[in-house]
């Protein structure tokens, strides 16, 4: 009879769904693991990652800390202590950190130094999530919560009962200042630690504000610690505050930063408020779901879902807010240029070398609103500095090569985004395509060269010389495109038409690869195309010869036809992992990495060979790239902390798995189109920010099933190898049969094949 009253509610909601109760919203948090990626060293990298505790795009992001002050690999998985919990604002371990300062809870005798603080702790009792951390300190006997806003954070501290707990505020050296406010149970200060890209004026200012009266305070000045200072502007600078505490006594602060000064500092608190932990963590998992629920994918395993999951939370902390909000509710930034406060967005931390392959068409796509701020606050760059950042942390930096802005500028615009001066932002981009900049990263290097030979030459002492020209060829095709849209004069689209083609300077026919050449127009001698480095960045001539995003046809030809084009791209995965790397005078970690992959030379822990598996589409062969991108999402990616197969960077290599688990991925930013592969999981579904969605179903889809059989848009069959932006966008539902034999018919014929400059003509 229980049974029978027990199953009599599930009855009547059977019978009538009308007294059913509404669905409890999604919660997508739960399958982003922010370790992922975090079990890396220099040497081999999975990742490179740290657990990012933060909000989207947030300005400031939290993260345990097991590494040295310094030290680029500030939490590594393989470590067993921890050193503090630092605000961070490091895009990548080769680029560093700037803004930082760290907390650390002790109990016993009151010590400072980073070594002596530091204490034993296990994976086995540690929880991360998107904006809520904790773990057990072992040597304290304290566990640590912390969980942010934007610009804020709430500590949670659980003490034993002692009269000797103490929190340590480290603002680390290279000049930092501390003050204490005993009778405000408060801490400010700032620190000025950073690794570059920065005026002189730079601070980051912080404000910690205890729920706890301090029973003793001391000052660390550069190695000693004073119990009867109260305030120390040093080269590094600290404090420790005490507390005693009964068995789970909680002691709380509340932490802000900003960069523009304590006022705003103390303003930035104010997005905490009154609200307790809970409150603040319950809101900032919220924000998380609201941005992850733009993407619902449904079937697929668990490890599945939780790679797409936390692929997609990487995909949304880069580039990181840099603005603030004043006291009249003002948006303004500090400016990492001139260092002066000046009004509108701001965003930084981020490569476009990386990140124009798939991280911007993805917020163009999803988050457009975002990227309308991004825009918005590259016109101020411009105008702050007189240039585009190529690489940004969080002023100009000298890392990588091409001029990418260019792709990130036009295809926002090109896809509909607006509220940026396109104007302000055209100047820019072809004031970089025309002149080099004040860092080799900036601006051109090599452009006179370019525009006068078509190409960068390699005898010139100007290093990658070949992968700077292909770069700067689909950057001037992305500049081209743009000026078509503002029309601009005919003379002028023309000119960035021309120089687009000037990837045709680099193929040498008798090997069929794009190859270094002279200031005479003779070929790089010698030439090994597994040399990496040297003409290429990151990467050999097999890996760059595919830097042809917008001309692909145009590459086809070049090399004889549509056979040979693919039997080149097969030759990427049965060569064997083979390498020549004296151009370093060592094998670097992205060299490693492709070399224990597995998959021949193909070397998808970098970025400048993840779009050449969607090349297939181009020549009529779409089988191979639906082959080729489930096995890339089989074997490189897991929700695991080894999960990655090189360096994440800032989103990019995330992006890559989000848009091919979705079936689709935009080989060529400042074009409409999104070339074809297959899905993932057996239905997906897009909610646009416009209300409308973009539903890919495939029922049949399973690990043996990865092959498209037919597809329909919109109940109409649908034999092309792309998709149209413009179409997605008034929403769409895509219907996929999927199989285990490829279907070697569909998406044969030229006019299936995507977008080509040459073919468009």
């Amino acid at each position: 009879m229980r049974k029978l009253l027990l199953a009599f509610p599930t009855l009547l909601l059977a019978v009538n769904p009308l007294l059913a109760q509404p669905s409890a919203p999604k919660d997508y948090a739960q399958w982003v693991n922010p370790l992922v990626g975090t079990d890396s060293k220099p040497s081999l990298s999975n990742g490179n990652t740290y657990p990012a505790i933060t909000l989207p795009w947030g300005m400031n992001c939290w993260m345990p800390q097991t590494g040295k002050m310094g030290n680029g690999w500030a939490y590594q998985y393989s470590a067993d202590k921890l050193r503090g919990f630092k605000q961070t604002h490091q895009p990548s371990p080769w680029m560093n950190d700037y803004g930082q300062f760290a907390l650390m809870p002790i109990t016993g005798k009151r010590v400072f130094d980073e070594d002596e603080r530091a204490s034993w702790f296990s994976h086995k009792a540690e929880v991360a999530e998107p904006n809520y951390y904790r773990v057990y300190l072992a040597d304290h006997d304290v566990t640590t919560e912390m969980t942010p806003t934007e610009r804020a954070v709430r500590f949670r501290f659980t003490f034993p009962q002692t009269d000797s707990a103490y929190v340590v505020i480290d603002a680390l050296d290279k000049g930092s200042y501390v003050k204490l406010l005993p009778e405000q149970r408060k801490i400010i200060g700032y620190t000025t630690r950073n690794s570059g890209g920065v005026p002189q004026n730079f601070k980051n200012y912080f404000v910690i504000e205890f729920d706890h009266a301090f029973t003793s305070t001391a000052i660390y000045k550069d190695k000693v610690l004073d119990a009867a200072a109260l305030e120390a502007q040093v080269n590094h600078a600290g404090a420790v505050v005490g507390f005693k505490t009964r068995k789970g006594e909680q002691v709380q602060a509340r932490v802000a930063s900003s960069f523009i000064s304590p006022e705003q500092a103390e303003l930035n608190l104010q997005e905490i408020g009154t609200n307790d932990f809970e409150t603040v963590r319950r809101q900032g998992r919220a924000a998380w779901n609201k941005v992850l629920g733009r993407l619902d994918v449904e079937g697929g395993s668990i490890d599945q879902q939780r790679t797409f999951y936390s692929c997609l939370y990487r995909s949304l902390l880069f580039p990181r807010k840099f603005y603030e909000v004043d006291a009249k509710g003002a948006i303004v930034h500090y400016s990492p240029f001139n260092g002066q406060v000046l009004p509108g967005y701001l965003y930084t931390d981020t490569g476009f070398w990386d990140t124009f392959r798939a991280l911007f068409p993805f917020l163009n796509l999803l988050y457009p609103d975002v990227n309308a701020e991004i825009q918005q606050g590259l016109a101020n760059d411009y105008k702050e500095s007189g240039w585009l950042p190529e690489w940004g942390s969080p002023g100009l930096r000298n890392v990588m090569v091409g001029n990418n802005s260019a792709s990130v500028v036009a295809d926002a615009y090109l896809k509909g985004i607006r509220g940026q001066d396109i104007n302000v932002l055209y100047e820019a981009l072809t004031h970089g395509a025309n002149n080099a900049g004040p860092l080799t990263a900036v601006g051109r290097v090599g452009v006179e060269q370019y525009n006068k030979l078509g190409y960068v030459p390699y005898d010139v002492k100007i290093n990658e010389s070949a992968a700077r020209t292909l770069e700067y060829a689909y950057d001037d095709f992305t500049i081209y495109q743009l000026a078509k849209a503002l029309g601009r004069p005919k003379k002028e689209i023309d000119l960035y038409a021309k120089r687009s083609q000037n990837y045709r300077k680099l193929f040498d026919k008798k090997t069929g690869l794009m190859r270094g050449r002279n200031q005479d127009g003779s070929w790089q001698t010698p030439f090994n195309p597994f040399k990496w480095g040297d003409a290429f960045t990151e990467g050999n001539s097999w890996h760059y010869t595919w830097s042809v995003f917008h001309d692909v046809q145009g590459l086809v030809d070049l090399m004889g036809g549509k056979k040979k084009f693919v039997a080149t791209l097969d030759t990427i995965f049965t060569l064997p992992p083979v390498f020549d790397e004296s151009y370093y005078k060592g094998v670097i970690h992205e060299i490693r990495e492709m070399q224990i992959a597995g998959m021949g030379n193909y070397a998808h822990g970098n970025q400048p060979i993840q779009h050449m598996i969607y090349l297939y589409n181009y020549a009529g062969q779409p089988w191979k790239t639906q082959h080729w991108v489930r096995e890339t999402m089989n074997r490189m990616y897991q929700p695991t902390p080894d999960g990655y197969c090189g360096d994440e960077d800032n989103g990019q290599t995330s992006a890559w798995y989000v848009f091919s688990a979705l079936g689709f991925y935009p080989v060529c930013p400042g074009t409409d189109q999104y070339v074809l592969g297959a899905p993932l999981f057996p239905k997906a579904t897009l909610h646009l920010p416009s209300g409308k969605d973009i539903v890919l179903n495939a029922p049949q889809n399973s690990a043996a099933n990865r092959y498209v059989q037919q597809l329909t848009l919109n109940g109409k069959p649908y034999d092309r190898n792309w998709l149209s932006h413009q179409e997605l966008q008034q929403g769409a539902t895509l219907q996929f049969d999927m199989s285990a034999t490829p279907n070697k018919s569909r998406g044969t014929k030229a006019e299936a094949a995507p977008f080509s400059m040459s073919k468009a003509k």
